[in-house]
């Protein structure tokens, strides 16, 4: 095992470049109630400077969340009379990544560099089985967060078939997956992150007091953040954080290492305004700037 204490640089912007030179993520997030989840996930990536991003939700929010992302680009996917993605919804992200035609800009397969699936999703059956049948289809790097780590737990074989994961599990989701219990979790850390890593052939970003991040090998813990980025929809925007560098070319380990500590900085610049008590989700997105600002310094 290798410790790493340095961060990657943010390197300054070239003048003759254009938004196709940060990247292309797609955040697939939301149901019916979970809208806040998509939002701070597809925005916080834009926010953290892909070039282009791009939100699949279900059909019924994506009217609310289409005219609040100003910056996104926004697309409906079928869903289920309980308002969570469907598993027909595969077909159409088949439809959004199928070649372009002549006279219209499509997103394809090939064009995507990023891809972040999880945050408001729902347990729903039909939803996990989608997921399953998605994940299989993206080239790129993909941050499985949340509901899409859920619906992995007994299918953990499809990450196998993927060729680059990022898996963001707090530690009741990591209990899960390692079939223990979030007890052992929280007492073996490092020792759980490194197994999950190595096992799943995976980053690992094991979040909470001391976020860690690890490939089985190399191992990053962070020293940003405080308490009251305990708060619902904090792990949305990292989810959107991670996507956005990855998009913007940084390795995945590189991509990870650098979401956490922004986010983290942005939740302690957060705090010292709001306090700890009434930090929330909005709060660490909107400082993502001031992190940046101050760590490019």
């Amino acid at each position: 095992m290798k410790t790493v204490k340095k961060l990657p640089a943010l390197q300054p912007r070239r003048p003759e470049t254009h938004k196709g030179d940060y990247g292309k993520a797609l955040i697939i997030a939301g149901s019916r109630g979970m809208s806040g989840a998509a939002y701070l996930a597809s925005q916080s990536a834009i926010r953290s400077g892909a070039g282009l991003a791009y939100l699949a939700t279900p059909s019924s929010i994506q009217p609310v969340l289409a005219g609040k992302l100003t910056c996104v680009i926004t697309q409906s996917l079928a869903e289920t009379p309980e308002g969570t993605i469907s598993k027909k919804a595969t077909d159409n992200i088949k439809s959004l990544l199928k070649p372009p035609s002549p006279d219209r800009w499509e997103l394809t397969l090939n064009d995507l560099d990023a891809v972040g699936i999880g945050p408001g999703l729902s347990r729903h059956p039909q939803t996990a089985e989608f997921i399953r049948s998605v994940l299989p289809l993206f080239t790129c790097p993909t941050v499985i967060d949340a509901d899409g780590i859920n619906a992995l737990v007994d299918n953990i074989d499809i990450i196998g078939k993927m060729q680059s994961v990022i898996l963001t599990p707090h530690e009741g989701e990591m209990a899960r997956l390692l079939k223990t219990t979030p007890t052992k979790i929280q007492f073996n850390r490092l020792d759980s992150a490194l197994e999950a890593a190595k096992r799943l052939k995976s980053i690992v970003v094991l979040k909470g007091y001391k976020t860690i991040v690890t490939d089985g090998e190399n191992v990053y813990i962070n020293t940003t953040g405080n308490p009251g980025m305990a708060t619902a929809g904090s792990g949305d925007v990292l989810t959107g954080m991670i996507a956005s560098f990855v998009a913007q070319k940084f390795s995945p380990f590189e991509a990870s290492q650098l979401a956490v500590y922004l986010h983290g900085l942005a939740g302690d610049i957060a705090a010292r305004k709001f306090t700890e008590h009434s930090l929330i989700a909005t709060d660490i997105m909107d400082f993502v700037p001031d992190a940046i600002k101050q760590y490019t310094k």
